[in-house]
Order: C-alpha cells, then structure tokens, then sequence
C-alpha cells in the first residue's frame, strides 16, 4: 500500500485538466489516487527505471487510457521526459523515495538481507553500474568505512569495513545473507538496537549503487522549473540523508536572501521560487502505521511555486491536514 497516501492527494489537490508526475511509480499506487482524483481529464506520467515495476503498474493503471504514460528512466531526467512527452508545465510532481515491498521481496535483487541471494541492489537490473558485490569486493577498507559513514551513518563503519576486507582475503562475497554475517559479527552486542545490525550497511550499499542521493539533488531543481505557479512539489523520504536534502532545498529556494550572516546588506538579488506547504513534515498516523510498517519512517515535504516574475504565491489559501 502506498504511503501517505490521502496526505499525497490533498497536498497535490488533483484536478480534471491537470498535469502530473509520479516520478517513483512503483506499485502505481499513488498514480492511481491521483488520476482518479482528477477525473475525466486528468493526465499524469509515470517514471521508474525498474523493469518489472513499470510494467506491473502500467497494467494497474490501463483503465485509464490515454490518461497515463509510463516512462522507463531515472528521475534526474525530468526535464527530458516532459520535453519528450510535449509538457511545458505541469501541476503537481510527486517522488516516494522508498523501495515498494515487492521490489523489496522480489527474488534475485538483493536488497534485503532478509533472503540469500546475490549481492545485486540496481534498480535498473539492465544498467551496467557497479552492483554492491562489485562495491563489496573490489572497495579499499578507507573508501568502505567511508561508504558506510557517508550513505549509511553507521557507528561502526570502520570496524565493518575491517571485517569485510579480511574475509575478502579468503574469497569474493556473494550474497547477503554472507554479507549480513559479516556484519553482524564486526558489531558489538552491547551496542546493538532493534533494528538489524546490517541495516545501515545495506541502506549505504542501495544508495551507493543506485546514486539515490545524486538523483535527489539533480531532481529537485528541475522539479521547480517544470512546475507552473501554484504547482507543488512533494517528495516522501525515509531516512535523514533524503530529507535533510528535501529541507534544505526547499528553505534555500523558500529564502528572500543567500547571502553570508556576515553581509550587512543583501547583495545577492535572490528571488524565491518556493513557498513551503509543509512547516514540518508530515508522518503517518498511528493507524497507518499499524497497518503499513513501511510507513513508519516516511516522511512527506510539499513545496509551492511562486510567480517567477515577483516570488509571489499564487492563491491565499492554508494548507492543513
């Protein structure tokens, strides 16, 4: 089930005739709420670069014809989709940057430690990027234990990555369940929380392999620019790497001035491009978290475009939920 999903359609306030992005189509789900939110006319376009996701939503959601276009691509490209697909403008862009149970559970991905399978982890299995064995097997121990502090803010980066490299000695690594192992055992058990030890070390990997950080960054600035005014941006993150990105874009964009605290006068002739909807961001309720455990770290930030011209807002409406 998608996450936040009222939170979503509410923020993006769907309408017949608008223009929207689902730049995380996976399971479809959100793409679903909003084309039927903006029922007769609404269209909204579909990205993801995973196989098997794109066609698996792209069946869910054919009873809206012409509708929906699916789009096989990373997200970074925004500005070359809309360009293909004749779009100027559109109204609302949403990305849920987290990985749907069935790209989670699918077998032969790798993502999870939960199975033994091959250390893979690309979202686009048809890519030739570095998969994580490659990252596992071939990293020093310093560009390791940095992997795992940068993308993972694991505590014990460098104890981990010592142990990976020692085991490497005798053989590559191949699955994660092997991997998991190494781990778990370069981790003190006095230091050990509910979660699994292995967590920040797979999440580094996914992201390092997947360039999720870069996309974000990439996305985000050219989110601003295809929106039209009152258009909003909404992206729901999942841990503090992504939102602390989502945050300071948007209070970046949202500012009337760039320069130092220094500068006793503004000197930079910024104009905002952004109203932020979201004072802080939105979580899930305690229902929807009893009933959908990804939910339970997800958060969702929403942005508005001002009028280039003047950086004003378009409507004066409040936002609540």
């Amino acid at each position: 089930m998608p996450v936040l999903l009222d939170e979503v359609v509410q923020f993006l306030r769907p309408y017949s005739g608008g223009r929207y992005v689902d730049c995380t189509l996976g399971g479809g789900g959100h793409s679903e709420a909003l084309l039927s939110a903006s029922d007769p006319d609404g269209l909204l376009l579909g990205v993801d670069c995973d196989d098997r996701a794109l066609a698996a939503a792209s069946m869910r959601l054919s009873r809206f014809g012409a509708r929906f276009q699916g789009a096989k691509a990373r997200f970074a490209d925004l500005s070359t989709l809309l360009s293909t697909a004749g779009w100027t403008n559109v109204d609302g862009i949403l990305a849920d940057l987290g990985f749907s149970s069935d790209q989670i559970d699918s077998p032969g991905r790798g993502f999870s430690f939960r199975l033994d399978e091959p250390l893979d982890m690309r979202l686009d299995q048809r890519s030739s990027v570095a998969t994580a064995r490659d990252i596992v097997n071939r990293s020093s121990e310093d560009e390791l234990a940095e992997l795992l502090r940068q993308f993972g803010e694991e505590p014990f980066a460098k104890r981990i990555a010592r142990a990976v490299v020692a085991r490497r000695r005798t053989g590559p690594i191949q699955t994660t369940a092997e991997l998991a192992r190494i781990v778990s055992s370069a981790v003190p058990n006095s230091s050990r929380s509910k979660i699994h030890p292995a967590t920040r070390t797979f999440q580094a990997l996914r992201i390092a392999v997947n360039d999720e950080l870069g996309q974000l960054a990439a996305l985000l600035p050219q989110g601003v620019q295809a929106l039209r005014p009152g258009g909003r941006l909404a992206i729901i993150s999942f841990h503090s790497l992504e939102d602390r990105i989502v945050k300071q874009f948007f209070s970046r964009e949202a500012s009337t001035c760039l320069c130092s605290p220094e500068v006793p006068i503004c000197s930079c002739g910024h104009r905002p491009s952004l109203r932020v909807v979201t004072k802080h961001p939105c979580i899930a309720s305690e229902a929807e978290r009893r009933h959908n455990y990804r939910s339970r770290s997800a958060k969702l930030r929403v942005a508005e475009r001002l009028l280039p011209e003047r950086g004003d807002r378009v409507d004066g409406g409040s936002d609540t939920v």
